[in-house]
């Protein structure tokens, strides 16, 4: 006899992975890395320590971590076939497609599929977080029909990838800051893209394939590409006095409010909170943004409307404005999302195929059976 399916619109509440990487309480608003709280991470460590611990499931030695940082310094280059590639792809593209088409070129050059080399796994997890940072920046400047801004072995992870932006040092503050933005980002359990890196996995196919079909899932507008229409929505609004009513209409003619809900969080999202004291310091540093007061009336008018049914601000509503603070252009918010988030594909990468089965769900037939062929004539 055969069993009875039941049919879970997009798999809500269904476990699909056993992992030790990370764990969110989303009534509780906890999110930690390897048993590590997120608030602590985001204060004591950097991002490429914080990778680290993702990636190989222990916080490094001094060593360690130093021997890990050279590494990267030392693959951020890219390809010249790479830059001459991307050199040709249409100005107004949008850069989380040339990400993805970037990310699926570096199997070209490295890929070997040696799933069982841990000499290859050591090296494809370095030349991605290492790579990765540098494609997106100079998409950024050739579009423009300049030439990409090479990485400087002097400055660390984060330093390098502003500078790689603009051809100028970064404040400490900034960078730091920066550093933060990618710590939160880096990982967040059995997301959209982390299922789609985990599927893409379990075919046993190179590493570079795997970040690729991530970045694809990534750079949808219910994913990471939400946080690049908060900004578009805070220009819509325009000033503190239009927030209310712009909230009224939203939820009059059932209008998705962007940065705002979680299937995962019922309380505001953790990493919300810390980008909060985030784009605080940045402005006490750099100068106030006016967007800023438009996002706290609008996330009190939110929780006044919606809070009783759990929905609060969440991890990209406040991304934005750190990220507009720093002088990053708009479409450059999924990209960077991107960045922080190699390091969580990467983790479920190797949890993945330590203990390797294919994905092969099933589905719940709705359609007709047995319909006879009709010929042309009689298609009407």
């Amino acid at each position: 006899m055969t069993a009875v399916c039941e049919y879970i619109p997009g798999l809500e509440n269904i476990p699909v992975a056993e992992s030790a990487i990370s764990y969110v309480d989303g009534q509780k608003g906890v999110l930690e890395y390897r048993g590590i709280p997120i608030e602590e991470l985001a204060q004591k460590s950097t991002f490429l320590e914080t990778t680290y611990l993702l990636i190989w499931g222990v916080l490094p030695t001094k060593e360690e971590l130093a021997a890990f940082e050279n590494e990267i310094r030392f693959h951020r280059r890219i390809k010249y076939r790479i830059r001459d590639m991307m050199k040709c792809f249409p100005e107004t593209g949008h850069p989380m497609d040339a990400l993805q088409t970037s990310a699926a070129a570096l199997g070209l050059f490295y890929s070997r599929r040696a799933l069982n080399d841990s000499h290859y796994i050591r090296e494809a997890v370095v030349r991605l977080i290492a790579k990765i940072p540098t494609m997106v920046a100079a998409f950024k400047s050739m579009r423009k029909g300049n030439d990409p801004i090479q990485p400087r072995d002097d400055l660390d992870y984060s330093t390098n990838f502003l500078y790689m932006l603009t051809e100028r040092i970064p404040e400490p503050v900034a960078a730091r800051v920066f550093d933060v933005c990618l710590i939160l980002h880096a990982e967040h359990t059995m997301n959209a893209s982390t299922f789609s890196a985990m599927v893409t996995s379990s075919t046993l196919t190179d590493p570079y394939g795997v970040i690729a079909s991530a970045v694809g899932t990534l750079a949808g507008p219910l994913h990471g590409g939400a946080n690049e229409e908060v900004i578009d929505m805070l220009e819509a609004i325009g000033s503190v006095e239009n927030v209310r009513p712009y909230i009224e209409d939203c939820i009059t003619n059932k209008k998705k409010i962007m940065g705002f809900g979680h299937r995962v969080y019922k309380v505001k999202d953790p990493r919300a909170t810390i980008l909060q004291g985030l784009a605080e310091r940045l402005f006490e540093q750099m100068g106030h943004d006016r967007f800023y007061d438009i996002a706290l009336e609008l996330e009190k008018v939110v929780e006044e409307k919606l809070g009783h049914k759990g929905i609060y601000a969440n991890v990209d509503f406040y991304s934005g404005l750190v990220y507009r603070k720093l002088g990053i252009p708009t479409d450059l918010y999924t990209p960077i999302f991107a960045i922080a988030r190699v390091a969580g594909w990467l983790a479920h990468w190797r949890e993945q195929i330590s203990e390797n089965r294919i994905f092969r769900p099933t589905q719940v037939y709705v359609g007709e059976h047995s319909r006879p062929y009709l010929p042309f004539h009689d298609r009407g």
